[in-house]
């Protein structure tokens, strides 16, 4: 199983970038697709959650109505559009795969620990 993102970058305040997460291994319809990020000396923070069998989407508070996630599965890859993006958005952006345990949950934003398979994250920087 591998998940690769892309898309990160340098952005300013207020700018949007598109994250991609491609997925090989497994079908993007059989689990939930999480979005995370961390900056360094912190935890892993969830950002959103996402079913594409479903449609079913959780955000973080913090990104609600700013961020969304869209997927295709011809492609098995799943999307995260972030919109409006302040300083403090800046941090690794990681996508990671859950299975039943996350799929059935994942209204309350399932933690990290809870996932299977990780990306190896990519870097979104905010300037002011």
């Amino acid at each position: 199983v591998q998940l690769v993102e892309s898309g990160g970058g340098l952005v300013q305040v207020g700018g949007s970038l598109r994250l991609s997460c491609a997925v090989s291994g497994l079908n993007i319809d059989d689990y939930a697709i999480g979005w995370f990020r961390q900056v360094s000396g912190k935890e892993r923070e969830a950002v959103s959650c996402s079913s594409s069998s479903d449609g079913r989407k959780t955000y973080a508070d913090s990104v609600k109505g700013r961020f969304r996630v869209s997927s295709d599965s011809a492609k098995n890859t799943v999307y995260l559009q972030m919109n409006s993006l302040k300083p403090e958005d800046t941090a690794v952006y990681y996508c990671a795969a859950g299975g039943y345990g996350v799929i059935a949950t994942m209204e309350r934003l399932p933690p990290a620990v809870e996932y299977d398979y990780w990306g190896q994250g990519t870097q979104v920087t905010v300037s002011a």
